[in-house]
């Protein structure tokens, strides 16, 4: 389910964290170092499918509560829960493989019931809400838009509910943009995802030699790296520009089946949003400088350079 720029980002960031251990330790704890970042995504995704059918479901939360006032009104005996049966949101909640992770992952410990009241209470305030419980009758696609509404036109444009998520994933900024297109395509198929992999085998295979290759081989992609610098101090590179440059060489190197300009563009884009504000222009000047090098010099036979 995660997609290769989000792998690449992982293994950056594990780079990134196992440059602060001893030499001998870093392959060691690189790997459960890289698990936990796929873990977070998982538990980020597990969570936000959570509050979105906790905010569904509250119709008859409120319901109950209106109804056991002392003296309730005839409005308080009438809200109507039409949603809290909803097809999708059903299918959603019998599905083992998400039912398994909200008892491992125990979303409601996270939650902020409060907020999840107020989210709901702005639900059933809109015009689509509305006319969601007025008509009769239930369609697949009705159904299916007023689940997609609910996440995309109220929770995710609220301030307060994304602030709720930052403080409680760290990994917002980073998956936030991913989990919320896992989502939405949950919703187009509920119980097709498997929660426990959230890496396909494939991609796991790529993760783990990516970050093996820029572990083992790191002295080697320096010297190909520092020559190109020319007037730049390497100890006055930004660390995650240096970290990003190594995994495109390796890429360029080690990885037969990723096309070049691929792996610039990738690493263009990654050091735009994660490094200082020229590190997108100066990654792809050095990766270029290197990929051309190579080309000229007929070293691009990756597999000439897998014992290098």
């Amino acid at each position: 389910m995660i997609s290769r720029r989000n792998i690449r980002v992982k293994v950056m960031q594990t780079v990134y964290a196992v440059s602060a251990l001893e030499k001998d330790i870093q392959l060691q704890e690189s790997s459960k170092i890289l698990q936990n970042y796929f873990n977070e995504s998982r538990s980020l995704l597990v969570y936000l499918t959570w509050f979105l059918t906790e905010v569904a479901r509250y119709a008859e939360t409120y319901s109950h509560y209106k109804a056991s006032k002392h003296l309730p009104t005839a409005e308080d005996l009438s809200i109507n829960t039409k949603i809290a049966g909803n097809e999708l949101l059903w299918k959603m909640l019998n599905d083992p493989a998400l039912q398994e992770q909200f008892k491992k992952e125990k979303p409601e410990l996270k939650a902020d019931k409060e907020l999840i009241r107020k989210l709901y209470l702005q639900l059933a305030g809109t015009p689509e809400y509305k006319e969601y419980i007025t008509t009769e009758g239930r369609d697949k696609n009705s159904e299916k838009k007023i689940i997609e509404f609910i996440l995309n036109d109220v929770l995710l444009p609220n301030d307060v509910f994304l602030a709720h998520i930052e403080e409680t994933f760290a990994n917002w900024d980073n998956d936030g943009e991913m989990v919320v297109q896992l989502l939405a395509g949950y919703l187009q198929k509920p119980g097709s995802y498997d929660f426990k992999q959230m890496v396909s085998p494939e991609k796991e295979v790529f993760a783990k030699d990516l970050l093996r290759t820029v572990l083992e081989k790191n002295d080697f992609l320096q010297e190909l790296i520092i020559p190109k610098l020319r007037n730049w101090d390497p100890d006055r590179i930004a660390h995650l520009d240096m970290i990003m440059m190594k995994m495109g060489v390796a890429e360029f190197l080690f990885f037969e089946t990723i096309p070049p300009k691929v792996t610039i563009n990738e690493y263009i884009d990654l050091a735009k949003d994660y490094s200082t504000h020229q590190s997108g222009q100066f990654v792809n000047g050095i990766l270029d400088n290197i990929h051309k090098e190579l080309v000229q010099q007929g070293k691009m036979q990756k597999v000439d350079y897998k014992k290098a």
